[in-house]
This record gives structure tokens, sequence and C-alpha cells, in this order.
């Protein structure tokens, strides 16, 4: 797949004959996809060592193109759909073979289950589960994106993708309103993880962590189920081991 980043031909300061309008283009998707979501202007322009002026022009083009987005809250951008496009090619194309061999290594260490999910095509799929450990709950995760570590991870790294604008209640500890559940996805795009504590199914709780791919684009995660009592964003050494 070929990228085309559209850089108009009467826009005097860049134009599509310009390698270093190309080069900018990249640097600055690469400070976003390196610093995270809701990144802001000035933080892209010093990352990529792109003046203010030039980066604020770069950026506009770049979300029109949807290679990026600018996040709800408009402070800041994030990865856009085609970005996530080429990302998800490149990880189809080049699969990688020790993949699984890494995850049932680790599935030695742990009592709990550990499974993959993927999120290509913004879709949550699990595409190596554990054979030892059900998944509890396993048919509603991807529909309720809000209600499940995965699916917040998803959420916080992939702003393209929404919930479903219902929020709907699995239990009462479910994430029912959007400005708590925008706040929860800040937090895990900080943290590097998400925890879900019987949101999803009362006595259930879980751990993800994301998968990245070699440009460190979150391409899924890492799944850890237990029960409500065991697994626990507390559990330090259990995060670390996930992490």
């Amino acid at each position: 797949m070929t990228a085309h980043v559209s850089v108009h031909a009467d826009d005097s300061h860049f134009s599509g004959q310009q390698p270093g309008a190309v080069q900018k283009a990249l640097g600055m998707l690469e400070a976003v996809a390196q610093l995270g979501p809701g990144t802001s202007a000035k933080e892209i322009a010093r990352f990529a060592g792109v003046p203010p002026t030039t980066a604020y022009r770069m950026l506009n083009l770049l979300v029109a193109d949807g290679f990026l987005v600018r996040v709800p809250d408009l402070s800041g951008f994030a990865l856009g759909r085609r970005t996530a496009e080429l990302a998800r090619a490149a990880v189809e194309t080049s699969p990688s073979p020790t993949l699984h061999d890494v995850v049932e290594e680790l599935r030695t260490h742990t009592r709990f289950g550990v499974h993959v999910a993927s999120f290509g095509g913004g879709r949550l799929r699990f595409v190596d589960k554990d054979p030892d450990h059900e998944i509890v709950a396993v048919g509603v995760l991807a529909k309720n994106l809000h209600a499940n570590a995965l699916g917040k991870l998803m959420l916080a790294h992939h702003p393209h993708v929404r919930p479903d604008p219902r929020l709907r209640r699995l239990t009462d500890r479910t994430i029912c309103d959007p400005g708590v559940l925008a706040e929860e996805l800040r937090a895990v795009a900080v943290a590097g993880y998400a925890y879900e504590g019987e949101e999803c199914r009362i006595g259930r709780a879980a751990l993800a962590a994301p998968i990245r791919d070699r440009s460190e684009f979150v391409v899924g995660g890492l799944y850890l189920q237990g029960s409500a009592s065991r697994v626990t964003p507390d559990d330090a050494a259990l995060v670390r081991f996930l992490v």
C-alpha cells in the first residue's frame, strides 16, 4: 500500500514535489505516535523540529486527509483512520512468527488466563485464546467497549473508534457517563494499561496492556482475566508482569 500525503500545489510552502514536505509530515505523524493521543500542536512541532507556523499548516492537511484526527476536546491530535489502515496492512503482511511463543511463555508464569486480541479494522477480536482458561462474557466484550479493559485500551489509542453512544449498563459498576469514560480513557493512555473491575460481569476483573508494532502503534492487547478479588490494579507485580 502506498501512502499519499496530499499537499496542495497552490501552497507556497509545501509541494508534492518537495521531499522536505513529506519528511515533515512523517515526522509529525511519528510525534503523535510516540507522544500519544492528545498531543498538542506545539509538542508535535517541537518533537518533529518543525516551525510552529509550518506545523499548524501541515497538521490541517494531515487532518483533512485522515492521517490525524483532533481529540474530542480539540486540545490536541491523535492518529487517524488512514494511519491505522497503514499500520494494519504492515502487521497483516509481516506477522510476527514469535507472538504465540511469547504469549505461551507468559502463560507458564501466571495462574490467570492470558489472551491476545487484535484491534485491526477498528474491531476487537481475539486471535489467540488461552486454551486453559475460558474468557468470561466473551460474547459481549466487542459490543461493549466501554465496559471492559480491552475495549478501553482500544478506545484510548484509537480515537476514531467510538463506543456505542448508549453506554449500556451491564452491571452496577459499568461506566455509563461519557465524561467519566473520557477521563478513564485519558488515564489509560497515561498509565499504559487498562483495568476492568466487575464492569462487564460481577465477580470478574481484568487487566489489558497494549501490543505495539515496530512503529509503536497499538495494534492489539494482552488480556488477563480472573476473579475480582485477585485481579486488581493495586497488585503492582501483576500489572508489571503484563505490561
